[in-house]
Parts: structure tokens; C-alpha cells; sequence
């Protein structure tokens, strides 16, 4: 796009800020017309549960960014005052040093998956890993779109933790998700390997579920401010 820096931006009326938007992005009509439509409430019962409404926010615009060597405006939809203004205050000060530079790793998320009531935790640990490559298999199959598109587990973990309650052994499913969140996905293949790893375990699964420790999905911005002189 055109330069993402628009002095007295916020003085504009709605429409104007609009029409700027517009014309730097290219947004199309059916683009513009989406901005101020929304779902209906026959849309948003298929989407989730006990519908009964929908809650709207204002959608505003930061501006000023570069981001990676590229001009940028970023759309934000929120209803606490002062966050755009802030966001496009920060980045007109980033301008001065080349903006933000980012990085970021893959998108794996991990699974776990907890067994308990085990004699031998170690030999149980052993046991599932002879399995690895099985238990791949019956968790990718859960999932055969993301597989397609280049997701899925790509390794597979097994730890053994002490705890009050006596040793738990924790498998770890590191999945792949491409662009998804991945809650569904992971969710569903811990789900469909707890009964395997019952079996080759011999202990008792509780957990399984997808964990909030993202370690292995990590996203990074560098900005440098130059001084005043």
C-alpha cells in the first residue's frame, strides 16, 4: 500500500477515513460493504451454541506502521478507548527506525495427555514410544484436511512427573495446526489416543487436552527507536 502515515487521520469523519482507507488498500466495493454489515442470527446459531443476539464493536484503523519493510494499516476492532490511538502513536514513532521486524517459529502446539496409576512409570514411558510411530498414524487420522495442507503431529514426547499422588506419565502430541489455533484439532487427537494409551500403559488417563504452554509457537517484533536530537 501507499504510505500508512496520515497526519489528522483522526480529525476525518467516518466516511472520510473510509474513502482514504479505500483507495490506499483497493478495497473493493463488496470489501466496503462488508464493513458495515454483519452476521444475522440465523448466521451466528450455526457457528455456536444458544444463540440469542449478536454483540457488535466499533472497528477503527491504526495507522503509521511498518512492518518488515511494508507499509501497513491494521484494522482493529475493540470498545476501550485509547488502544488505536496509542498503537498509531507507537508506530509513527518506530517510523524513525524502520519500523517493526518480525519473526516467528512454526505453528506446533502441543497435546497432553496424562496416565496415572502406574507401577512403572519409565517402563510405561518406553512402552508408548515403541509406539510412536503408531500412535501418529491414529492422531493424523483424526485430521486427514490438516495433513493435507502440512499439519499434523510431527513428534511425539513422553515424560514422567512426580506428584503428590504418586508418578504421572504425560504424552506429548506436537501438532502442526498451519494457520489454525488448533484447539479443535489437538483436542480431538488427544481424545482419540487416550484409550490406546490406556491400553499400551496400563495406568488410567484423566488429561487430555490441548496445552497452554506455546512453546514451540512462538511469534517476535523487533523496533529500535532513534533518540530525539
Amino acid at each position: 500500500m501507499e504510505r500508512s502515515r496520515i497526519p489528522g487521520f483522526y480529525k476525518l469523519s467516518p466516511a472520510e477515513r473510509l474513502k482514504i482507507i479505500a483507495e490506499k488498500t483497493s478495497l473493493s466495493v463488496d470489501d466496503i460493504a462488508q464493513l458495515s454489515a454483519g452476521l444475522s442470527v440465523e448466521q451466528a446459531d450455526r457457528m455456536v451454541e444458544n444463540v440469542i443476539g449478536i454483540f457488535q464493536v466499533p472497528l477503527g484503523i491504526a495507522t503509521n506502521f511498518i512492518i518488515d519493510g511494508r507499509e501497513m494499516v491494521i484494522p482493529m476492532a475493540t470498545e476501550e478507548p485509547s488502544v488505536i490511538a496509542a498503537a498509531s502513536n507507537g508506530a509513527r514513532m518506530a517510523r524513525g527506525g524502520g519500523g517493526f521486524v518480525t519473526s516467528s517459529t512454526g505453528p506446533v502446539m502441543r497435546a497432553q495427555i496424562q496416565v496415572a496409576g502406574i507401577a512403572d512409570p519409565f517402563a510405561a514411558r518406553q512402552e508408548i514410544l515403541v509406539h510412536k510411530d503408531e500412535l501418529t498414524k491414529m492422531a493424523n487420522d483424526k485430521d486427514p484436511l490438516l495433513v493435507k495442507y502440512g499439519g499434523g503431529v510431527k513428534n511425539i514426547e513422553v515424560h514422567v512427573i512426580d506428584s503428590r499422588l504418586g508418578p504421572m506419565v504425560v504424552t506429548h502430541l506436537m501438532v502442526d495446526c498451519r494457520d489454525a489455533m488448533g484447539a479443535n484439532a489437538v483436542n480431538t487427537m488427544a481424545e482419540a489416543l487416550a484409550p490406546k494409551i490406556e491400553e499400551i500403559s496400563g495406568g488410567k488417563v484423566y488429561l487430555r487436552i490441548i496445552s497452554n504452554l506455546a512453546d514451540l509457537r512462538l511469534a517476535r517484533a523487533k523496533v529500535t527507536f532513534k533518540p530525539k536530537r
